[in-house]
């Protein structure tokens, strides 16, 4: 597996990705009216790369094709990380927050983390601030904001 800097052609491969995973690993956790609203299946590909760009991207890549990808602004925030269905428990959320938690120099990382992703950041060491209920399109999905100290 490499990681890299994310690329705007990526951006396609990453969307399909955002779906497949959303649609299955958290099929366990939240229900098919929620992940509908979630993940729709068609993202505003240019706002995506926008973001990507202005954030620290990267790309987890195996065999070929992107099997992760995650983002974290300046402030610390960690916005996005998604590994694909068929490489789940493989390192690769590790190896992807690894390097996004060094990125810039900031005391704290935080992130919104699914009811499926919680016990991931809490073996890394974050800690729930609150439980916190999001809005997608009409639909209440359950989050955590949890926050790592990283200095």
């Amino acid at each position: 597996m490499e990681i890299r800097k994310y690329k705007s052609e990526d951006c396609r491969e990453m969307a399909v990705l955002f779906y497949d995973t959303v649609h299955s690993v958290n099929a366990k956790d939240y229900t098919e009216e929620q992940l509908n609203a979630w993940a729709t299946g068609t993202v505003d590909l240019a706002a995506w790369d926008r973001s990507f760009l202005e954030h620290t991207s990267l790309v987890a890549v195996a065999d070929g094709r992107i099997v992760g990808f995650g983002d974290i602004d300046k402030t610390g925030y960690l916005d996005r990380l998604y590994v694909h269905k068929d490489y789940q428990g493989r390192g690769i959320a590790t190896a992807l927050c690894n390097e996004l938690e060094q990125a810039f120099p900031v005391e704290t990382v935080t992130t919104h983390a699914s009811v499926t992703a919680r016990p991931f950041f809490e073996q890394r060491g974050y800690r729930v601030l609150r439980r916190q209920q999001v809005e997608r399109r009409g639909v209440f999905l359950t989050n955590y904001v949890m926050e790592k100290g990283i200095r």
